[in-house]
């Protein structure tokens, strides 16, 4: 997440378009023998969502393209934290990489700082962001009457603590992005936790609870059915998929959240190694076909350079740490 001076990851993502195919990554060569032998592909959430398929996409064509196997490997648990840290204590030669994101290498370490098995920044290489998965603000239209952000800003003013919302967790991104927005906004809803993202939607849908800021993918079919009404998203700009949903930023100061998949080696990985898979990658994410299956599902492309990549690493850690801190957020 970039604030103020720092561009968004939004903005991260044109300007990574406009770079030539392989940008920097191509300043050092890896060595001739990389990749020797398969590699295994550490993805830290269950298979079938968005990580699961962005990562299988790359899997994909980096054994396309160099003739050794990728495999893909599900490690989900504990907030994605026991995948990356099967990443983080593997050995740094190339032959070990994950699929990080904001939960495991940012916003879990921030709310159980005690209990985390690895430093979300200094135990890994950062080699590049893939994309983004866009949260919205969404309400039960038979609950709320609110067809509007500022109308249910005024709606939760003038009923405080009254309403509830749901998130897949405490913890969970989808917690942390509501906090984060009653934090900014002065208000204040009841937070009900559940074990997923699939059972918070369905008591929303039943009325259980009133809102959630959610994920676009799980909750945008709802709203084009009626079932739901989105009132914001998480991004700084508008995406691709809502076209006339605005960003929560418009009419929320400095709201921003932006969930987002990277791909990481373990730290002290060669930088040669670091820049060839970055590369690849790079020029695989700047394809047309492969920029129109990530948007079938829901995913904004980004494809951030290694050195992008890792500033935007230290910055998430620093602000999700704040956050916890102010919200006195914490894992149940």
């Amino acid at each position: 997440m970039f604030h103020k001076d720092k561009r968004t990851v939004l903005r991260l993502a044109l300007a990574c378009a406009l770079l030539p195919a392989f940008g920097s990554a191509q300043a050092q060569p890896a060595p001739a023998a990389y990749p020797a032998k398969p590699i295994k592909f550490i993805v830290p959430v269950p298979a079938g969502g968005a990580a699961d398929a962005m990562a299988r996409m790359i899997a994909t064509h980096l054994q396309t393209r160099w003739g050794q196997p990728v495999v893909v490997d599900n490690k989900p648990g504990a907030g994605s934290s026991v995948g990356m840290a099967v990443v983080a204590k593997a050995a740094p030669d190339g032959y070990t990489i994950g699929m990080g994101n904001v939960a495991a290498n940012a916003i879990n370490p921030a709310v159980r700082p005690e209990a985390f098995p690895y430093d979300p920044v200094k135990d890994f290489a950062a080699v590049t962001m893939v994309g983004i998965t866009p949260l919205i603000l969404v309400v039960n239209p038979q609950k709320v009457p609110a067809r509007t952000l500022p109308e249910f800003l005024a709606y939760l003013k003038a009923h405080p603590g009254q309403l509830s919302y749901g998130s897949s967790g405490a913890g969970s991104a989808l917690h942390v992005g509501m906090e984060l927005f009653m934090q900014k906004t002065g208000t204040s809803m009841v937070h009900v936790g559940y074990k997923g993202s699939a059972p918070m939607l369905t008591d929303l849908l039943g009325g259980q609870i009133d809102a959630a800021m959610d994920a676009a993918a799980t909750s945008w079919p709802q709203v084009q059915s009626g079932k739901l009404r989105a009132l914001g998203v998480s991004t700084a700009q508008r995406v691709f998929f809502a076209p006339d949903l605005p960003p929560i930023a418009e009419f929320v100061k400095g709201f921003e959240m932006n969930p987002w998949h990277g791909v990481m080696a373990p730290a002290g990985t060669p930088p040669a190694i670091v820049d060839k898979l970055a590369a690849e990658i790079q020029a695989f994410l700047r394809l047309p076909g492969t920029e129109a299956q990530l948007r079938e599902r829901g995913v904004v492309r980004v494809g951030s350079s290694p050195a992008e990549f890792a500033k935007s690493l230290r910055d998430e850690a620093a602000f999700y740490r704040k956050l916890a801190a102010d919200a006195g957020i914490k894992a149940e």
